[in-house]
């Protein structure tokens, strides 16, 4: 609440010598006569009512944005050619109750007929018009490298895999056959779940999707292909060996793809184009259009470690298209918890309805062949798309020229009126400016330092250093109460530098009384900090605008609506004219366009975030424990530090101060007594901590010596196992004493148990690496049998820093050669896995580098990294240690799986370089 105060200006002569007991010259009085200085007031209730508002109005924008899904609908409701999430939701429950289907498992087999038989039912009853052919495609062997991504250092190997593939097109439009969109999805699981999520609920929206189409396609001109492939959680290997070996693949033009990294709620474009055309007709088209070219950006930078079949369709096919995720409760991704009773209601009819409206638009098109332009024309035309949703209604969307132009034009206006304010201000304004800036750098210190701090603090208090997981909102307290406190004192540092500067320079303007003075510099501190806010927006949009980075729109739109009302609300063009406190409704403008169009994107990437925690450690052990919080905590910070400078300007020259303040340090301090008391669990059933608990036959040890069996106990989520161990008594013992190197990655920190692991394996399952040949010419040659027993799932790491290149052979046939190979960390891996007919028996061909020697010390030898590592999994095997450990597991605790973990028993094997 403002109000105007009394003038504290002064009055002619006399009366000033009455009121304050003064004495003034004559021309002094003349020129202070008429001045009227408003200051600010600003109620501590008028702030914090404020500020609810401000917080409620953007969980009001992410709950409308994100949680408002639609109502599903029965078969009955959406007829012959709609969508029905009832129906769709029969095949999900049909899907998971055959429980984990894993490549080579006889669940698959079993996913795999139920899908068929649905497909045929499909061919019987489509339109008379419409042309529908099934396809069950098996592929013998493969192989792939990708050039990016979390497997850009391994060679990819599959065989004995099925798909089933379905096309729809017009029966009297035989032309339709050449230009097909595939609408593809995964039916394989990883072993630690039934998958509703990932992605049964994929694959039951495109078998509901596949119904709608076969009455519809009869006026198509181009076809539609759907992919149920399996393989995905492999590595990528379904899509891989359809685009390079099935015949239909040639004719496909765009690609859509359909992932979940968690279960339920919207389903949003994760990845777009690279040719706009996909997204630009989804905009269109779609009733419920969900996207940010945010998560797209954060992809494809590799923050995130994973991959999708898309990359296939766009690196090795060359196609454009769009990735569909599903992303909520990601905490149970790849865990038991990723079960049909946590699938959200409204989630299959999102997509499908949008699915079906894009399907149906994009079948008519004429303009599909356009869209296989190559990636590299397209990104160096700079012709991609920019896209985002605002509130789940209506998608923006334009080119990337198009940006670049609004981009440069808003950033060389920017700097004229910068300039020209400047040039208006002389010195004392390019000193205020950098007073200013020094106040947001401040800002920034502080507000990273104090949510910092809170970060390091969590492990000390707290059973687990992620103790907000099961209740995401405790970041508010544990993070962004610390990151606004720090914000707000860096930045009030800054603003008593500047009133100090503004001060000395004021002190030289004798016409001006003291009282009124002080009231000036206030007012004009408070506005330079404003505009310092809008400066560091403007620097973000440079920088996005000169890497083309999609995502600086935010910039964009965090910079010219504040601006725009500080210039209609606020500015002069007249330098005599005095500074006014700055009015509430220029905030108000000012945020209100901003708080719409990110606030929900802000909120939805802090919950994604804390979902990818869960399974944030690469090597178990080898992060600090600190690390995943500190990560979300800068995170907060920036987002604080971004969005709330504008308001923070405001608060200096209020009498709200004391009780911000006061009311953030109750907030966090009661933040951490609830972590403190352990009345909120981290871990609950529902939000599981991911844990493996893998027996392990070791012969790495060397030639000749009996194989090293124990049950390893590790997890990918930051925490140690100590009172856990305590409860399962089974002998484990926690630490950092023996690292174990499972090829694709090292625990560093586990628990170990050789009590009872003598039974359940056999020595004979043990693979083996001989070596039959070794030639040394000109160029050293090696060939080595690799022989993996049982095993249809493995991984061979290979020396890089030994091995210049390799061949690899199935029998006969040479599946990778010899054409140069990327590493990481020393070592190229080879990563296997297929049906249950999927090949054992491999022969491997080194050649060395020309440096490389045979050393026989035995003190280098014992330090010498191996030649080749080898690991191999039994899947389905779990040996009778292993199913008493898993009893006594916690609830809250879950077996976790991804395409380079290891199942409950692994055999490990290596070859030293001196052979």
């Amino acid at each position: 609440m403002r109000r105007r105060p009394e003038s504290s200006s002064t009055a002619p002569d006399t009366s000033a010598k009455k009121s304050s007991g003064t004495s003034k010259t004559d021309e002094e009085a003349k020129l202070n006569h008429g001045i009227q200085i408003r200051t600010a007031r600003r109620s501590g209730f008028t702030w914090l009512t404020l500020f609810a508002v401000i917080v409620y109005s953007s969980w009001a924008v992410y709950q409308y944005q994100y949680e408002n899904l639609p109502v599903p609908l029965t078969a009955e409701q959406a007829g012959k050619r709609g969508f029905s999430e009832v129906a769709a939701m029969k095949h999900v429950k049909a899907l998971t109750e055959l429980g984990p289907h894993t490549i080579g498992s006889e669940a698959i087999e079993l996913a795999l007929q139920y899908v068929l038989a649905e497909l045929e039912n499909i061919k019987k009853t489509a339109h008379w018009e419409v042309d529908v052919e099934v396809d069950l495609f098996h592929v013998n062997v493969g192989a792939t490298r990708l050039d990016s991504g979390m497997f850009v250092d391994r060679t990819i190997i599959y065989s004995d895999l099925d798909h089933i593939v379905l096309r729809m097109l017009p029966k009297y439009a035989p032309e339709a056959r050449e230009n097909a969109i595939l609408v593809s999805s995964h039916i394989d699981t990883v072993f630690s779940t039934e998958g509703a999520g990932d992605c049964s609920s994929c694959v039951s929206v495109m078998l509901e999707l596949a119904r709608g189409i076969s009455q519809w396609a009869h006026g198509f001109k181009n076809s539609v292909i759907f992919l149920f492939n399996t393989g995905e959680e492999e590595g990528l290997s379904g899509a891989h060996s359809f685009i390079t070996q099935h015949p239909w693949s040639t004719t496909i033009r765009m690609a859509i793809d359909l992932e979940a990294m968690g279960i339920g709620g919207k389903s949003a474009i994760f990845q777009a184009g690279p040719h706009p055309l996909a997204v630009e007709t989804f905009a269109s088209v779609a009733k419920y259009p969900s996207g940010n070219i945010i998560f797209q950006d954060i992809f494809s930078s590799g923050v995130i470690n994973s991959a999708t079949d898309f990359q296939v369709y766009r690196e090795v096919a060359g196609l454009s298209g769009l990735d569909f995720v599903y992303a909520d409760h990601g905490a149970v991704y790849h865990t038991k918890n990723d079960k049909l009773k946590l699938l959200k209601s409204g989630s299959l009819q999102h997509l499908g309805e949008n699915m079906l409206a894009f399907l149906l638009q994009i079948a008519t098109s004429s303009h599909l062949s356009k869209a296989n332009a190559t990636v590299d024309d397209i990104q160096s035309s700079h012709d991609t798309a920019v896209y985002y949703d605002i509130l789940g209604q209506y998608m923006v969307i334009y080119r990337q020229r198009f940006a670049n132009m609004l981009h440069s034009s808003v950033i060389l206006q920017s700097l004229l009126i910068w300039t020209t304010s400047l040039l208006m201000g002389g010195s004392t304004a390019a000193v205020s400016l950098a007073f200013s800036c020094l106040s947001n750098i401040l800002m920034w210190i502080f507000s990273i330092s104090f949510s910092v701090l809170a970060a390091f603090i969590l492990p000390l208090i707290s059973s687990s250093p992620l103790p907000y997981l099961s209740i995401p909102w405790l970041v508010l307290g544990l993070f962004a109460a610390p990151a606004f406190l720090g914000a707000l004192t860096g930045q009030h540092l800054g603003y008593l530098v500047l009133k100090r500067y503004l001060s000395n320079v004021y002190a030289k303007r004798k016409q001006l009384s003291p009282a009124i003075q002080a009231d000036l510099i206030k007012l004009e501190t408070e506005r330079w900090l404003f505009k310092a806010g809008s400066l560091q927006w403007l620097v973000l949009l440079v920088v996005g605008t000169y890497y083309k980075i999609g995502s600086s729109y935010l910039a964009l739109v965090w910079l010219v609506p504040p601006a725009f009302a500080y210039g209609l609300l606020e500015a002069t063009l007249t330098p005599g004219r005095l500074p006014k406190p700055l009015k509430l409704a220029t905030l108000w403008m000012g945020l209100a366009i901003p708080i719409l169009a990110s606030a929900g994107q802000f909120i939805k990437l802090t919950t994604v975030i804390i979902g990818l925690s869960v399974r944030f450690i690469r090597h178990p052990g080898g992060t600090p424990e600190w690390l995943p919080s500190v990560g979300l905590s800068l995170f907060i910070a920036a987002v604080i530090c971004l969005t709330l400078v504008y308001l923070l300007s405001y608060i200096h020259l209020s009498g709200a101060k004391t009780s911000i303040v006061l009311s953030t340090c109750i907030l966090f301090a009661l933040s951490l007594a609830v972590v403190f008391s352990g009345i909120i669990p981290p871990f609950t059933e529902e939000t599981a901590r991911a844990v493996n608990v893998v027996h392990v036959v070791d012969t790495t040890g060397g030639f000749g010596e009996k194989p090293n069996s124990y049950i390893s106990l590790f997890s990918f989520t930051p925490g140690k196992f100590t009172k856990e161990v305590e409860e399962i008594k089974e002998g484990f013992v926690c630490g950092r004493h023996k690292a174990i190197d499972y090829v694709t990655f090292s625990v560093k920190y586990g628990c170990l148990t050789y009590d009872g692991t003598e039974e359940g394996w056999d020595e004979s399952n043990i693979p083996t690496l001989d070596v039959v040949k070794d030639i040394n010419g000109d160029k050293r040659i090696t060939q080595v049998k690799i022989d993996t027993k049982r095993s249809i799932r493995w991984f061979l790491a290979i020396n890089t820093e030994e091995i210049e290149d390799f061949t690899f052979n199935v029998g006969l046939e040479e599946l990778v050669a010899a054409d140069g190979k990327r590493s990481i960390d020393g070592w190229h891996t080879i990563q296997a896995s297929g049906g249950k007919n999927a090949p054992t028996k491999f022969e491997l061909t080194l050649f060395w580098l020309q440096n490389s020697t045979r050393r026989s010390d035995k003190m280098v030898q014992s330090e010498q990294r191996p030649l080749l590592r080898i690991r191999t999994d039994l899947p389905g095997v779990v040996t009778p240690k292993v199913e008493t450990v898993l009893e006594k597991l916690p609830p809250w605790y879950s077996l976790f799986g991804k395409s380079t973990s290891p199942h409950t028993l692994s055999f490990l094997s290596s070859l030293p370089i001196d052979f």
